[in-house]
């Protein structure tokens, strides 16, 4: 053949450098088109032709030819002087990443202009120019040379470095200005495992129940895309509100229905291969319950005993789906009797009158032989009759002048005695008042009480007195005297104010038997109510005792939750079986709403319907950062019939006087004249709400393999729920690593994130395949969950390490975060009790009478009959609850019969078993300073 200029190499090697641009006609594929061309011109166009093309490759030669270290820059500017900068050739197509799938091999193209050679670089090597496609033209706008190069990549090239590094390649072009390289493409084999790594798992689920169904697709690259199928039919979350997948690509469905009951599958695909798992079968089951009992039936007897009979079904909601059918009976059977109607009877006649003046007498009977009762009959007859009388008897007119006399006299004789009985009774009654003090205070504190035994006492030794309690529900006696205990961090000093007078020394002492026995006793007894059916079986989370005027204390030990029974509580001459318990969430269900939360424990005190005379106070812990511009936050009482209801807006003026609430930091004191089953509930009226979430870490206590997991415990900031994570894992054997942590989550709608940082990598690697773990806000947020935890999963590269060194954080996005820096030896065990809430009274969850209380009874009487009246110069109890800051709450305290009760109880509430004593003394008696000109001047003013 004929080329026009020098004869190039036939071949490239693949490492040398590409050649300098030539001529056209020079390059692999244009001979024929420069060989046609010159064949066309004529002999002098063919001389003036070789000449300008001498003189454009002496220029190209001597602007683009790169010298030996060209290659490492991206672009050479033009050597040449005057030369227009616009000459650099750009790409107007670069490579892209491209994946080969199974054996076809991939093309790689790129366009540039004004370019006159390119070629591919992969993998730092020149691709043989052999490989290249060219393709030449002009650019009909600018009128530069276009040039398109492409190469084509296969399976063996790409698997030839396999392990190594990624292969990749690029363009670089060159133009009479210099060269320019294109952005580097991936080629990469594509291919998606048989195996998912996790499979969804079919399940059985209540309805309203979270259901999560996890699946993580198999290995790929490209990484597999996940979608559902249910019942082989696509789940959209864009079309369907009720479902979510997770970024873990979880399928969620926070509130199971009837229609979520489906096979679901899990499909993994991409553009190698479409996988499926196999169906998870879902089923979502209703628990029946009952419908409300029918009225009684008539008694099956008009006259005499008989039965009556109610009856109730399972349809409300009737059991579908293997749910599990109501429990107890659906008909109830009661004895009744019926009074047999009784008809009347007269009774016999009276003697006749004697004759009247108008000459007539009359007689009289009674229909009282028998009286009708019971619908009888009345008597059929005349009750009084009459006749015409002829004797002498009608001819006297008037009684004679005796007659007056003697009744006047008989009038006399009645005046005389009844002022005479009045004389007596009003003796009597000043008998009564004139008793001595001690003897008045010894019958309040031995009411309902009678001596132990008969047998006299020693001289200088007081007097005990016992409750002889119900033999059917005994559980517990109280023993004590008529003062005070004499100890010495509780001993209450009032010497400087009028109000209160010197007490002798006592004691008083609490004796009660075995509590796993009085619990199978109280369960028992109770076993029949139908309030207590939705109690736990057992004395775990419970605590109960026998109760009387003297009142008392519940307690659940490390839980914060108690019960106060304030004196006077109880109706003298009545015990009653009070019990207080503490809920699990999974037990109790607690409609929510919107942004509502739990912010407590769901806690029952009763029986329901005992009648109190004052209110007993509950506290329990809450989780919430109250302000009152952030939340509204409601108290809830559940009636017997399963019904929640607002019994109580916190923060405002009670409608009735039967409830109210004391919301401190950490607690709530709940006021309450009927017993039952409260909660705390919260709504955020804005995205600053908070709720406290207190963070716990924890780790095995031992480790025999290479694989050792942290487990970070998110919980509302409760003892409740603090004590329940606290007994799980000592079960587990878990080791507590560092102090609890709060943190703020905020109504946001943003998850919580965990992720782990700075371990050594010389000793530790971690299994987590993403770089942080997530927890959905809902979850957190309902508080329907009291606790969650995620599991960091590390390993060991040699079974020597025993000291694990990290940094775990935990935030919330675009809110608060806590941060745990770790370092401890995984040998080494950490006590709990350490972390358990203090409880001075674990061992002794009832307390009856005098004992349950800080005030001595005789001082607390003193200290209310002095304060509750009011006093002109205000020095009565609205000083005191100034005085213990609880002058915000004067509208409850006056509503009370007795204002100043409210506030000691309040107080035994809030300090008990370590208040201070002597604070309350010091308030007290500043009450009675500003009081003591006024009682020295006339008592009779307050």
């Amino acid at each position: 053949r004929h080329r026009a200029g020098p004869v190039a190499p036939r071949q490239l090697r693949a490492r040398d450098p590409p050649p300098a641009p030539r001529e056209p006609g020079h390059g692999r594929r244009e001979p024929r088109a420069g060989w046609g061309a010159e064949r066309a011109l004529s002999g002098a166009g063919m001389a003036a032709a070789a000449a300008l093309w001498r003189v454009l490759l002496a220029g190209s030669l001597l602007a683009a030819r790169p010298p030996a270290g060209a290659q490492q820059s991206a672009t050479v500017a033009n050597p040449m002087p005057g030369a227009p900068s616009d000459l650099l050739p750009h790409f107007l197509l670069e490579p892209q990443d491209v994946y080969i799938v199974k054996n076809k091999p991939v093309s790689l193209a790129c366009r540039a202009t004004p370019a006159t050679q390119i070629y591919f670089k992969c993998n730092g090597e020149w691709v043989h120019q052999g490989e290249h496609v060219t393709q030449r033209s002009t650019d009909p706008g600018t009128g530069l040379p276009l040039m398109d190069v492409r190469i084509d990549i296969s399976r063996q090239q790409v698997e030839r470095i396999f392990g190594l590094e990624e292969y990749w390649c690029q363009c670089v072009a060159w133009s009479s200005s210099g060269t320019t390289k294109s952005q580097k493409s991936y080629v990469r084999i594509a291919y998606l495992r048989k195996n998912f790594e996790e499979e969804p798992m079919g399940r059985e689920v209540p309805l309203e129940q979270e259901i999560v169904l996890a699946c993580r697709p198999p290995e790929g690259v490209p990484p597999a895309e996940v979608e559902w199928l249910r019942n082989e039919e696509r789940v959209d979350p864009a079309l369907d509100a009720s479902v979510y997948v997770t970024p873990e690509q979880s399928l969620v469905v926070p509130r199971a229905r009837l229609a979520d009951t489906a096979n679901y599958t899990c499909v993994a695909k991409n553009m190698v291969a479409r996988r499926r798992s196999a169906a998870a079968a879902v089923t979502v089951y209703v628990t029946g319950g009952w419908a409300t009992w029918t009225d009684w039936s008539a008694c099956s007897t008009s006259c005499g005993r008989g039965w009556q009979k109610r009856s109730r079904s399972c349809t409300n909601p009737a059991p579908l789906n293997g749910g599990a059918f109501c429990e107890g009976q659906n008909v109830q059977k009661n004895a009744c009797t019926t009074l047999c109607p009784v008809d009347g009877g007269w009774s016999g006649w009276s003697r006749w009158s004697l004759c009247a003046l108008d000459c007539t007498h009359w007689r009289s009977r009674e229909c009282s032989e028998p009286a009708p009762r019971n619908g009888g009959q009345e008597c059929h007859g005349a009750e009084l009759e009459t006749h015409n009388c002829t004797t002498e008897l009608c001819s006297h007119s008037a009684s004679g002048p005796e007659d007056v006399a003697l009744y006047v006299g008989l009038m006399a004789v009645a005046v005389c005695l009844a002022l005479l009985l009045l004389v007596v009774v009003l003796v009597c009654c000043r008998k009564k008042g004139g008793l001595a003090p001690d003897v008045a205070d010894s019958s309040i504190l031995t009411a309902g009480f009678q001596p132990v035994s008969s047998k006299p006492a020693k001289a200088g030794t007081s007097q005990l007195l016992t409750i002889q309690p119900d033999l059917s529900t005994a559980t517990m006696t109280y023993q004590g005297s008529l003062c005070s205990r004499p100890d010495g961090h509780s001993k209450f000093q009032l010497s400087n104010g009028h109000l209160l007078s010197p007490l002798g020394a006592g004691r008083h002492t609490l004796h009660h038997g075995s509590p796993a026995a009085e619990g199978v006793d109280f369960v028992s007894r109770f076993a029949a109510q139908s309030c207590f059916r939705s109690l736990p079986r057992g004395a775990a989370n419970m605590a109960y005792g026998t109760f009387n005027f003297l009142g008392g204390r519940l307690l659940i030990p490390h839980t914060g939750i108690s019960l106060l029974i304030p004196p006077d509580a109880i109706p003298r001459g009545k015990i009653y079986e009070v019990y207080l318990t503490l809920h699990k969430q999974e037990d109790v269900r607690l409609p929510l709403a919107g942004c509502q939360t739990l912010l407590s424990p769901i806690v029952s005190c009763g029986p329901p319907g005992v009648l109190l005379t004052r209110p007993a106070i509950l506290a329990l812990g809450h989780c919430v950062e109250a302000n009152a511009a952030d939340w509204s936050i409601r108290l809830k009482k559940q009636s017997c019939e399963g019904t929640w209801e607002d019994v109580l807006q916190v923060g405002e003026e009670p409608a009735s006087g039967l409830y109210y609430c004391q919301l401190e930091a950490q607690a709530a004191y709940v006021f309450t004249e009927q017993l039952g089953r409260f909660a705390l509930v919260g709504e955020s009226l804005s995205m600053a709400a908070a709720k406290r979430l207190k963070l716990l870490l924890f780790a095995p206590a031992s480790c025999s393999s290479l694989e050792y997991s942290v487990r970070v415990y998110c919980l509302r900031d409760t003892p409740d729920v603090l004590q329940e994570v606290m007994q799980l894992e000592k079960q587990l054997g878990g080791q507590l690593i560092g102090a609890p942590r709060v943190l703020h989550f905020k109504d946001s709608y943003h998850n919580l994130r965990l992720s782990i940082h700075d371990m050594p990598s010389s000793l530790w690697k971690s299994k987590l395949l993403a770089s942080y773990q997530e927890i959905p806000f809902y979850h957190l947020w309902s508080g329907l969950q009291p606790f969650l935890h995620c599991t960091f999963t590390l390993e060991r590269l040699s079974p020597t390490t025993c000291q694990l060194a990290c940094k775990i954080w935990v935030w919330q996005v675009e809110g608060d975060g806590q941060s745990f820096h770790i370092n401890f030896n995984i040998a080494k065990d950490t006590s709990f009790s350490d972390w358990l809430v203090p409880d001075s009274e674990a061992g002794c969850p009832a307390l009856v009478g005098p004992s349950a209380f800080k005030i001595p009874f005789l001082i607390r009487q003193k200290i209310i009959s002095s304060l509750d009246t009011p006093c002109a110069r205000g020095a009565d109890w609205r000083i005191l609850a100034q005085k213990l800051h609880l002058d915000s709450h004067l509208g409850f305290f006056a509503s009370k019969a007795s204002p100043t009760a409210m506030i000691l109880n309040l107080w035994e509430a809030r300090h008990f078993p370590s208040g201070n004593l002597a604070q309350l003394a010091a308030a007290v008696a500043e009450v009675g300073k500003q009081d003591s000109g006024l009682f020295a001047v006339s008592e009779a003013e307050c």
